[in-house]
Order: structure tokens, then C-alpha cells, then sequence
């Protein structure tokens, strides 16, 4: 397999649900109007508790400083993994759970703190742009290409490792985080942005006028959530991805949106019993190893609160009793 650095330096933001309409005009330029800012890499998700928000340098740029906007300090890498060295980035989703086993979790033994954001197409894997150094030597079975200008290059270990196989971080025995369930039923889809202009007035509704903020800010992760506030749309290097809801998926036409041939439904796992932070590591693999060694597929998104796993609805109960027991006894994990 191969392991590619992307051409992007990322920043990881909140915005307040009641701040959100001080960033409604950078964000609508930063969906609709693509061909008038440099940003290539945005993902928005709302959550009960606000609004995630990752996006490149020159997207980042579009937000003005405010008291409700909330950035993590750190420049963020994404890195993609192909099985198929003829693929494209962008073409060939290899599946959260695949690379739990060969990339998370070595990454989570070196203290490496991680990121995910999967998408309709593919998974990216955020790095903290320091971690470098320990990505490159924990990973150095793969071959490892940077993207520089548009071409991908070949990696040479030294050339970003220098030696480097720690981060000389203590060992810190991972935290097993609780988790909730809620009753909603998922769709993960994509359209043509070309066509994004036809379903504007309705992604709008949905991202910008869903509910009441005093509502949502509300919302303790800490109680039973019957139905989660949920929905999550990116634009990345051309390609839409959306995550929503039944409920949120009957307001779009069926006709512009797409999924896969089997049109499966997803029901999610939300983790953390209150907010998660960014320094703790080993998130992401509390998830993803047990549902690999179940072979059960996932699409994993984490947002600046909480990380939110999404798995076939056929198989969530299978996934709660792995949890349960996961918890009751953690050597089963």
C-alpha cells in the first residue's frame, strides 16, 4: 500500500451555534463559490454542541478573528492511504477500518495524536505537521510519497524522519472513553458539484438555519440522545461528500444526490462522555481495531468535541455488544 502526504496545511476550527451567522457569508463563499477562493480542502459538521469546521490556509484566511470561532493551535497534514498503486487520491476509499491495524494503531503506540475525517470517496488521516518525523519513521513500510506542486514524490525515510521512531512522549495508558448510540439512521453520499448550485437553498436551510442554538447548546453529551443533531459536508479537491440523516436526506432532491449501488444506511457511535481534546492518542483506534477485527466497515469523522463513528445498520448491534464488553472488560478490546 501507499501513504501519501497531501499538498494541504490544515486548520482545525469551532464555531459557536450562536456565532454561526458572524461566518455565514465566508462559509457560503466557501461552498458555493469555489472558483473565487484558493481553498481546496473544507469539511463543515455540525454537531449538537457547534460547528466543526477543517480547511486549508487560504480557506482559513476567509474567517476573521472572533470570540466564536475557536482554533487548535496546530498545523494539521492529511494523509491518504491507496491499496491500488494506479489509483488516483481521491478515487479509492480503502476504508477506516482497514488501515486500523497497519496505520492507526502504530500511530496510537508512538502517542501520535490523530484526526480523521472520512469522506464519500476516501479516509484522511490529519497529523499534527511536528508529528512528521515519527508519521514517516513509524510508517516506513509503506511507500511513502509527498505531494509538492501537484506531482506525488517518492519519500526517502531520512529525508523527513532524520531517525526519528518517537516522539519522546511518556507512555500514557489509553483512556477507554464512553459511548452513545442514538436512534438516527445515516446516509453517506456525494453529488456533482456542478450541482451544488440546485440544492443551494435547501444546504443552506439545513447548515445554516437547522435549530434553535440555545436548543443545541443545550444538548449535555452526557445524556441519552435519542436523535443526534448531525450533519457533515466537505469539499476536497473537487469532490463533495455529504453525511446526513433520513430525516435531512428527505429535503434533497433524489435525483442530484448519490450513493453506493446498495444504498446502505449507517447508524452511528458517538464517543466521549464529555470533550475529547486533541493531545489524548489512541482515540480513533479504541474504535477502529475492534470493528477491523470484526470486519465490520466504518466511516469515522472526528469533530472538535467529540469523534463519531459510523457503521452498516445491520451490523450495529453486533457493535454495541462488542462495546459493552469492551468496557466491562477491556482485555477483550
Amino acid at each position: 500500500m501507499e501513504l501519501h502526504i497531501l499538498d494541504h496545511r490544515l486548520r482545525v476550527t469551532s464555531i459557536t451555534k450562536s456565532g454561526l451567522a458572524h461566518f455565514t457569508h465566508p462559509l457560503i463563499k466557501l461552498i458555493f463559490l469555489r472558483h473565487r477562493t484558493r481553498c481546496k480542502f473544507f469539511s463543515m459538521t455540525e454537531t449538537p454542541e457547534n460547528y466543526t469546521v477543517v480547511l486549508d490556509e487560504e480557506g482559513f484566511k476567509e474567517l476573521e478573528a472572533s470570540s466564536q470561532l475557536q482554533a487548535e493551535g496546530s498545523v494539521w497534514l492529511p494523509l491518504n492511504v491507496l491499496s491500488d498503486a494506479n489509483a488516483s487520491l481521491g478515487s479509492q476509499a480503502v476504508g477506516v477500518t482497514k488501515i486500523a491495524e497497519s496505520v492507526i494503531a502504530p500511530l496510537a503506540r508512538q502517542h501520535v495524536s490523530v484526526f480523521m475525517v472520512s469522506t464519500y470517496q476516501t479516509d484522511f488521516i490529519l497529523v499534527r505537521e511536528k508529528d512528521l518525523p515519527v508519521v514517516v519513521g513509524t510508517l516506513e513500510e509503506f511507500n511513502i510519497f509527498r505531494e509538492v506542486g501537484g506531482e506525488s514524490l517518492l519519500v526517502r525515510g531520512h529525508d523527513i524522519a532524520n531517525g526519528l521512531h518517537n516522539n519522546g512522549k511518556e507512555a500514557v495508558p489509553a483512556t477507554l472513553h464512553p459511548v452513545l448510540i442514538p436512534h438516527n439512521r445515516f446516509c453517506v453520499m456525494s453529488l456533482d458539484p456542478d450541482t451544488l448550485p440546485s440544492i443551494a437553498t435547501t444546504l443552506i436551510d439545513v447548515l445554516f438555519y437547522s435549530g434553535s442554538p440555545k436548543q443545541d447548546e443545550a444538548t449535555s453529551p452526557s445524556t441519552d440522545l435519542d436523535q443526534i443533531k448531525f450533519f457533515s459536508f466537505s469539499l476536497i479537491d473537487g469532490y463533495v461528500s455529504l453525511v446526513m440523516d433520513t430525516d435531512a436526506q428527505r429535503r434533497f432532491p433524489a435525483d442530484l444526490l448519490f450513493t453506493s449501488s446498495s444504498g446502505e444506511l449507517w447508524r452511528m457511535v458517538r464517543i466521549g462522555g464529555q470533550p475529547l481534546g486533541f493531545d489524548e492518542c489512541g482515540i480513533v483506534a479504541q474504535i477502529s481495531q475492534p470493528l477491523a477485527d470484526c470486519d465490520i466497515s466504518a466511516y469515522y469523522i472526528s469533530t472538535f468535541s467529540f469523534d463519531h463513528a459510523l457503521v452498516p445498520e445491520e451490523d450495529i448491534a453486533r457493535v454495541s455488544d462488542m462495546l459493552h464488553k469492551q468496557r466491562t472488560d477491556p482485555t477483550t478490546g
